[in-house]
């Protein structure tokens, strides 16, 4: 019964997470039998990232050339990321959150106790990873790959996505919030993501200048052991017990943390408010700014990092392409069709997933006024003289000033670690141009949401999250999967000005900045004739 109850909560959640890694495994095998299809091309794109080893931070562990090889080199690590963001946001959802909720404590007081939901939930985690494994699986066999290597790298898929479900559920057990503990398992995706980048850009290389032993960072990331499995090349089963082992011991010692704490009650204890509010905290954007302050910081964070490696890596590409020539055809290639320099080019591509960190960062800002609402704190506040139409303004405010604090921050870091590698290129002073290139695209993100806040309250996460993960998919992932150009075009992540031979063309940016203007003024202008708390 409580499976059943938690398949029908997250049956559009889970159809929409399925459907998308199986279409990203689908789409990405026909876009590099199409682009990379024969063994030669296969072979020198190898060698720009073996020669570049920070681009292997981005892709994967190169094991030679193949279809399937390469395949498994390009995509496996986005598909494993996927999985690990699904497993721990269905793992706190259906355990920290129910205990915030209180629904935990009244399931807990009939037969079915403390244990069962445990259960149930871990059920419902793993039978959503297997049918990520099959989908991964069937969308590479129907590609014509090897059926061997396409099973493993789909029960690798799956594996991961295991180890995840295991480290979401013992955040829920330390985090008194399910904010908090989803703050910390998907930020441990990530940095398991990049502890396996960077083993990968350390490893050794192989003789043939195509393939790559990582360096230990990779064995201490359950994504580095997915990719260990060597898919298609070695397809060995036993590094699939290291993800499935880590699971299985988060899971024992979740169940052991829970079985002696209090419901409702975490390993690290919220700290107490104080007596008094803060000068500060004389107004409603002040309150919003208060309330999310923990995931502003984080987003602005994030964005400072994409920026110290935006310049760390534009530099050290430029230096390779210049020291060996023979190694990095391809990657001239595509820098003189842009007719711009290699650090341009890099600079414009980091800062497009800078504008995806800015973009979330805003639709949060919609989202917490859809949780006040829901919650029954915000008509509290609209009773008051404040009114419900600054109410609303105030979070659209808090959400444009910090995709600006996103983008600048972002630049920030980027002109420091350009400065500091000596990097004289016009890149340099691109970065705040760059900067600024960026936030149309992520305003979209907030004016769009807040209008469906308005008109369909109940939508506006699920309608927010989906439509940036599609504009995420299409604008940035497009070109790896081989999405036709019509289909790309409907993400606003592929109208940001770019640098080009005849400057940036803004055509895109100032259509973009209409219909957030538009789309803002229509949002505050119904919000009039809406109570809050409605749903």
């Amino acid at each position: 019964m409580l499976y059943r109850q938690r398949l029908r909560r997250d049956r559009w959640q889970l159809v929409g997470w399925i459907l998308g890694i199986a279409l990203m495994a689908l789409f990405s095998v026909a876009a590099v039998a199409k682009t990379y299809g024969d063994y030669a091309t296969q072979a020198e794109i190898l060698k720009v990232a073996l020669a570049t080893p920070a681009i292997l931070v981005f892709r994967g562990l190169a094991r030679g050339p193949g279809l399937g090889s390469f395949t498994f080199f390009e995509i496996f690590t986005f598909l494993s990321l996927l999985a690990g963001w699904m497993s721990t946001f269905m793992a706190v959802r259906h355990s920290r959150a129910e205990e915030e909720a209180g629904r935990a404590e009244m399931i807990s007081s009939t037969p079915a106790g403390r244990m069962l939901p445990l259960a149930a939930t871990v059920l419902h985690g793993v039978v959503a990873n297997v049918l990520a494994s099959a989908v991964v699986a069937l969308a590479f066999i129907a590609e014509n790959l090897d059926p061997g290597g396409s099973v493993l790298a789909g029960a690798a898929t799956g594996a991961v996505g295991i180890s995840f479900l295991g480290i979401g559920l013992l955040a829920g057990e330390f985090m008194s919030t399910s904010r908090g503990a989803n703050a910390v398992s998907a930020s441990l995706v990530l940095v398991a993501y990049l502890l396996r980048g960077f083993g990968d850009a350390a490893g050794t290389p192989g003789a043939d200048g195509m393939s790559m032993t990582a360096a230990w960072p990779s064995w201490i990331s359950p994504i580095g052991w997915g990719q260990q499995t060597f898919a298609y090349t070695g397809d060995r089963w036993w590094p699939l017990l290291l993800p499935l082992g880590l699971g299985a011991l988060c899971l024992a010692v979740t169940a052991l943390i829970m079985d002696r704490r209090d419901v409702g009650a975490a390993l690290v204890a919220g700290r107490t408010g104080r007596a008094d509010a803060r000068l500060t905290l004389n107004g409603s954007f002040a309150l919003a700014a208060r309330l999310q302050m923990g995931s502003i910081v984080g987003w602005c964070v994030g964005g400072l990092a994409t920026g110290l490696l935006t310049g760390g890596l534009g530099t050290a590409v430029d230096a390779v392409t210049q020291t060996n020539p023979e190694a990095t055809k391809a990657l001239r290639r595509m820098v003189e069709a842009q007719g711009v320099s290699t650090s341009q080019l890099l600079v414009s591509v980091f800062f497009l997933l800078a504008g995806v960190l800015a973009a979330a960062c805003a639709l949060q800002a919609v989202i917490r006024a859809r949780q006040e609402e829901a919650a029954g704190t915000a008509p509290w506040l609209v009773s008051q003289p404040l009114g419900r139409i600054r109410w609303f303004a105030d979070y659209l405010a808090l959400g444009a000033l910090t995709i600006v604090a996103v983008m600048l921050l972002t630049a920030a870091g980027a002109w420091v670690s350009l400065v500091a590698s000596g990097d004289t290129s016009a890149a340099v002073g691109d970065v705040w141009i760059s900067a600024i290139d960026q936030i149309p695209a992520a305003l979209i993100f907030l004016a769009v949401p807040a209008l469906v806040f308005v008109v369909w309250p109940q939508a506006t996460i699920p309608v927010g999250w989906t439509v940036l993960g599609v504009a995420v998919l299409l604008g940035v992932f497009g070109g790896l999967i081989g999405v036709d150009q019509s289909m790309t075009d409907v993400s606003p992540f592929s109208h940001t000005p770019v640098p080009g031979p005849g400057g940036r063309d803004w055509t895109g940016g100032f259509w973009m900045l209409g219909i957030s203007v538009v789309a803002a003024a229509a949002a505050l202008a119904l919000m009039r004739r809406r109570e809050v708390g409605a749903t």
